[in-house]
């Protein structure tokens, strides 16, 4: 309010309703801490050692939320898992390379020992993006993006399933891509997994709606992770990503967080089965 009343729009008197002090004018109403918060709940980010699902991990624990994540390099988890520890998060964490069917088992047996069987959240962030022409994709290329993006976050969802159902319901959120929408060189591969991934949001969302389960999609534009360190080098790139950008600047890994974690928290409540974009406006942008 304190804007509002100094806004040079506004004349020199400022008109009150009725029964209205300016005194209660600039109290501040309190905020709905159980409806803002995420504690008691259980989640588990895929992928959280790095980037957006690092980002995520601490958003979701800072609401108060008790986070498993997992990685495929120790080495980067333990790192992650001390300074979390540092900060008083409730995170753990297990080694797990997504791409793989019975590591990805192994995982949810985990995280279902770990949380007595019942998980609030799931976000599907792990995944790996594979820069090539299309006519360089090679059958391996084509199976690593598809069991690493796709397949997991499909087959997670499902090993997750019970847990959520045991809850009373849950929020799975996939972490999908613009370029599921639009088209970018070199991303064939990554970008049909990410357009199905997006399709698959939509289905489980009505499939799953019954048992209070949502479902629903994150799709960020150009974020600044090391995924793209090597495209972050290339001055003309990132300059002219950024005149294609309404906002005029590339996203950071916690823009894209807080969506996710809204949409993990009771406001988001009757939202399912959308893809949410965020993208400071890229793709709807005409002047390219």
């Amino acid at each position: 309010m304190s804007w509002l009343l100094s806004s040079p729009f506004l004349s020199d008197e400022v008109f009150l309703p009725e029964n209205r002090s300016m005194s209660n004018v600039q109290e501040h109403t309190p905020i709905d801490t159980n409806r803002w918060s995420l504690a008691g709940t259980t989640a588990l980010v895929t992928g959280g050692s790095k980037g957006i699902g690092y980002a995520i991990v601490k958003e979701l624990a800072r609401l108060g939320s008790a986070v498993h994540t997992c990685a495929r390099s120790q080495a980067d988890l333990e790192k992650c898992l001390q300074e979390w520890r540092g900060s008083k998060l409730k995170v753990t964490g297990s080694v797990c390379d997504v791409s793989s069917p019975s590591e990805r088992e192994k995982l949810m047996a985990t995280v279902k020992s770990q949380f007595d069987g019942k998980l609030n959240i799931l976000v599907n962030n792990a995944g790996t993006a594979i820069f090539k022409p299309a006519m360089e994709q090679t059958p391996e290329d084509f199976k690593l993006s598809i069991s690493t993006n796709l397949e997991s976050a499909f087959h997670l969802s499902q090993l997750a399933y019970p847990l959520l159902k045991a809850c009373g319901g849950g929020s799975i959120v996939f972490i999908t891509s613009i370029s599921g929408f639009i088209a970018w060189d070199h991303l064939s591969v990554y970008a049909s997994t990410k357009g199905a991934m997006n399709q698959l949001t939509r289905n489980l969302a009505c499939e799953w709606a019954k048992d209070n389960i949502r479902t629903n999609s994150v799709a960020p534009g150009f974020i600044k992770t090391p995924l793209v360190d090597f495209l972050l080098e290339d001055e003309e790139f990132v300059a002219r990503e950024n005149h294609r950008v309404p906002l005029g600047r590339l996203g950071e890994p916690e823009d894209v967080a807080g969506v996710v974690a809204f949409l993990c928290l009771p406001p988001s409540c009757y939202v399912n089965g959308q893809v949410i974009v965020v993208d400071g406006g890229r793709i709807v942008n005409g002047n390219h």
